[in-house]
């Protein structure tokens, strides 16, 4: 499909009545035309991976056609610039995780991206850093467990932000780092007790949430499982 295909089809499926639920929940909506996740999903599946229609489609500026650039877009011939341009671009949470567990984490550049992200006072593009290592952890499989402490080190310093996406995200990846496998968890849980004793409400609420979940027996039976299996490998 070409670019004027994809954008009438795109406002064939938009629905006035879904924009006006993205701003009860604070979305920007300017240039949203209103598409529910399922039917952005099913167009990116007709479209096919297509990186030059992709980049086409994250310059017009729409929402939903930003949603389908990251979905169809080719993770071995994304570059360091284009992640920077768009980085600057993200405005929601729709659209920063959209690019960066989707497109982004698969990368040559995923690591680079996630400390260099996190460290930024802009809250979008400190929320992408910590998206990348929450996505890292879960997809990136063959990334060795070195990796992610580093991270661990960035999710504490980084846990203080008291903006809503950004404590969120900070979050995210330390509940998927921990539960990676039973080392990580380990390494996660310590990190938590850590963060618990920091004076800050992020902090403390960001190690609560997250030592709930990594503490908890379905996730340790899990962790256990996973680790059993490995070792008959």
């Amino acid at each position: 499909m070409r670019l004027p295909e994809v954008i009438d089809e795109l406002k064939r499926l938009g629905d006035p009545a879904i924009v006006e639920g993205m701003k009860r929940f604070g979305g920007p909506t300017e240039y949203a035309l209103g598409i529910t996740a399922p039917q952005l999903r099913s167009l990116a599946k007709r479209i096919g991976q297509d990186q030059e229609l992709s980049l086409k489609l994250w310059t017009t500026g729409i929402h939903e056609a930003r949603a389908i650039a990251a979905l169809i877009g080719d993770p071995e011939k994304v570059t360091w610039r284009q992640m920077g341009k768009w980085v600057k671009d993200f405005d929601s949470c729709a659209t920063c995780d959209a690019a960066c567990v989707v497109l982004f984490v698969r990368s040559p550049y995923a690591l680079r991206a996630a400390f260099q992200w996190c460290r930024s006072e802009k809250e979008f593009v400190k929320r992408a850093g910590f998206v990348m290592m929450a996505a890292a952890a879960i997809h990136l499989k063959s990334l060795d467990d070195r990796e992610f402490l580093p991270m661990l080190n960035e999710i504490r310093r980084g846990s203080d932000d008291e903006r809503n996406f950004v404590r969120k995200a900070v979050n995210w990846a330390l509940r998927q780092i921990g539960k990676r496998n039973k080392r990580l968890n380990k390494l996660a849980i310590a990190e938590g007790e850590r963060m618990r004793r920091i004076e800050s409400r992020a902090a403390r609420w960001i190690a609560s949430d997250a030592l709930r979940e990594l503490r908890n027996p379905q996730v340790q039976r899990r962790l256990q499982k996973w680790e059993q299996k490995s070792r008959t490998r």
